[in-house]
């Protein structure tokens, strides 16, 4: 069967988009498929760690011209006023997705990429070759990379095992004016979820928060919700008396899933969120998905040129995967776990606080090392 491209990227996030750049840059056709347009707001926290600055560079996407803030001061507040602060052992930088994703998406076109704005309904893999149905037309490939985010349709054409399961987490995003520090991001925890503070360009202020959606539904709205609940942490209620909403209102998403999720299904190659989610708490979910692309993208140029099997190539992405994100995934789950129960909560950072060391330890066991570039 003749097929329409070499490699098919479904979603452009940014591990979509940085695997259709590290792709198309050495040579393969890639067509890639996003059902919204560019650019555009997405709730997430925008803090990415320095770790992931030498990839960027590699694809020619320097960040620099974006002028992202620089960050090397980390922050935590407990309910009852309790703060622990910690040197970042990396550093890392502040930008928006409205920025950054936009920054990718010109940088796919401009390296000959594919990209259309279209829904994928349905994925069938059948001798050696998908065939991806849109609201349009079906495309075919040899291999396709899952890029999609945190839940989707896809996830139910292919019966994935988390999204049965619901999930008891939403978020909430939004930029504001004000004064914050440039070099600082900041997390207060509050009864039923944990809220992040930094700067990105511009100088904006992005407060980005994950909530218990039970304890959430108890209010009217959003601003009765922060009014009520966020606002008992009085660290945090500085910060939003301090600030003014840039948004006509925030942005939300619910059913967010921390839960394991396999890096292959289905012969599709996960990236990215898609692959798995680590507590926003950790920060360190946009380099995740970045590091991920490089992986995928390297070991997609070894298959394409018949230096692996598929088989081989799914196993191998596995193995990498769990190396790489594992252990962070699990302390991050670990950590959401302590951080959610207010006594606890507080028991951590009475220790921190008194062991100044402790903290950059803690964080290390979410952060990678800086990328190496062969």
């Amino acid at each position: 069967m003749k097929t329409n491209t070499d490699v098919l990227i479904i979603g452009g996030g940014l591990a979509g988009l940085a695997s259709a750049i590290h792709l198309s840059g050495q040579g393969m056709q890639v067509t890639l498929v996003e059902k919204s347009g560019y650019p555009r707001h997405k709730v997430c926290g925008e803090y990415i760690s320095n770790e992931i600055l030498p990839y960027l560079i590699w694809l020619g996407a320097a960040v620099s011209e974006l002028h992202p803030t620089a960050i090397s001061q980390f922050e935590f507040t407990t309910t009852n006023g309790r703060s622990a602060k910690a040197r970042l052992p990396l550093g890392g930088f502040g930008v928006s997705r409205y920025a950054l994703d936009h920054f990718l998406f010109e940088k796919a076109i401009a390296n000959g990429c594919q990209i259309l704005q279209e829904t994928v309904t349905g994925i069938a893999f059948d001798q050696d070759v998908f065939s991806v149905s849109t609201s349009h037309q079906t495309l075919t490939s040899k291999i396709v990379l899952g890029a999609y985010g945190k839940r989707s349709n896809i996830d139910q054409v292919l019966a994935r095992d988390f999204i049965h399961k619901k999930s008891s987490w939403l978020a909430v995003k939004a930029h504001y004016s004000g004064d914050f520090p440039d070099d600082l991001v900041a997390l207060h925890n509050f009864n039923g979820g944990y809220c992040g503070v930094s700067k990105v360009e511009h100088n904006r202020i992005n407060i980005c928060y994950l909530a218990d959606y039970a304890t959430f539904k108890r209010y009217k709205n959003i601003e009765e919700y922060q009014n009520q609940v966020l606002y008992q942490n009085k660290n945090l209620k500085t910060v939003f008396e301090n600030s003014t909403l840039l948004f006509e209102k925030p942005i939300t998403i619910s059913q967010i899933s921390f839960d394991p999720k396999q890096p292959v299904e289905q012969h599709v190659l996960m990236i990215g969120d898609t692959a798995g989610l680590i507590h926003p708490l950790c920060g360190n979910g946009m380099a995740i998905a970045l590091h991920s692309a490089k992986i995928a993208a390297e070991l997609v140029l070894d298959f394409q040129n018949g230096r692996i099997s598929r088989d081989l190539l799914e196993k191998t992405y596995t193995q990498r995967w769990k190396t790489h994100f594992g252990r962070r995934m699990l302390m991050g789950r670990l950590l959401a776990k302590i951080l959610s129960r207010k006594k606890l909560a507080a028991i951590l950072i009475s220790i921190v606080a008194s062991l100044p060391g402790l903290l950059p330890l803690i964080i290390k066991q979410t952060h990678g090392k800086p990328i190496v570039i062969d």
